[in-house]
């Protein structure tokens, strides 16, 4: 089987603002080919948090810390990773993406009402990342405040 080429796949999804309709379908058509490849589940993520469906990106981002924890080998359920388990406050792709799919799962979840969801993935986010680099601690107090912007 040829290799999966996630800009072949994901070709079309560049107009969600100009044409929602075809890029959902875009984006379903390329998660049933490839959901297991981490660029088609980033642009699903994206493409559901910049149409603000933050229940649809909530998944996504799910599937995004789940591909991101296999990178850096660390537990699938993030209650279980702890600071000395990768070098989060490094500079790399995968600790960052892996922070940053937090943040965003955590945010999401805020916007769709699932507040208990997101208090866990910030505090968690907040403690993987001391200096509050992605602002996961910024946003755990706003969520913890109950602001809704």
């Amino acid at each position: 089987m040829p290799p999966i080429d996630p800009a072949r796949l994901l070709a079309g999804a560049e107009g969600a603002r100009s044409d929602t309709a075809a890029c959902a379908g875009v984006i379903a058509r390329a998660l049933e080919t490839a959901p297991e490849d981490l660029e088609v589940r980033l642009a699903a993520y994206r493409f559901y948090f910049f149409t603000h469906d933050y229940a649809a990106a909530v998944p996504q981002a799910k599937a995004v810390l789940r591909l991101a924890a296999l990178r850096l080998n660390l537990p699938p359920d993030p209650a279980l990773v702890r600071p000395e388990d990768a070098d989060f406050t490094a500079h790399d792709f995968a600790p960052g993406l892996y922070l940053q799919a937090l943040i965003g799962l955590g945010y999401s979840a805020a916007r769709s009402g699932q507040r208990d969801l997101a208090r866990q993935v910030l505090a968690k986010a907040a403690a993987l990342d001391p200096t509050d680099r992605f602002g996961g601690a910024w946003l755990l107090a706003r969520v913890e405040a109950g602001e809704d912007d």
